[in-house]
């Protein structure tokens, strides 16, 4: 195979997942798909490289019933989170993050010059078929209860 090519297979059943463009997902990030049902045949879990651009943010979205982890490779991001996306927390390169099932978030890159980079790995083969757009307006008068 050519070294531009997505799928490599190896012996023993190995996949190499060779991202050659970036794709925008739902939540209006540019990603590299790397780990997926449609890359690799992953059964129970996808895994890929996000860019969040300077000054840029996501749309606000969660993801139904799959936990999302993330390490961030560069950059500093704020994600607002929870209902009315009224909770934050600023992570930075280095940083191991969870964001549990169902957890309505929007992350903000910091930087108006440089992009905020991130390593994404989700239980869901599918990695963007259970992304739910999110309408913080919704829930901007619940209690969030402690």
């Amino acid at each position: 195979m050519r070294q531009d090519d997505r799928r490599v297979p190896a012996e023993a059943g190995i996949v190499t997942v060779r991202p050659v463009v970036d794709v925008m997902t739902r939540q209006r990030l540019p990603g590299f798909v790397g780990i997926s049902r449609e890359s690799a045949g992953a059964r129970a879990l996808s895994m890929y490289m996000v860019v969040i651009p300077p000054g840029a943010s996501a749309e606000a979205h969660f993801h139904e019933g799959c936990e999302t982890a993330i390490y961030m490779i560069s950059g500093r991001v704020e994600t607002r989170y929870g209902p009315g996306l009224r909770r934050s927390v600023v992570n930075e390169a280095g940083d191991f993050i969870l964001i549990p099932p169902s957890v309505p978030h929007r992350p903000v890159n910091l930087s108006a010059t440089e992009p905020a980079v991130a390593i994404v790995a989700r239980n869901d083969p599918d990695e963007q078929e259970r992304v739910v757009l999110y309408d913080a307006d919704v829930d901007a008068h619940t209690d969030l209860g402690g």
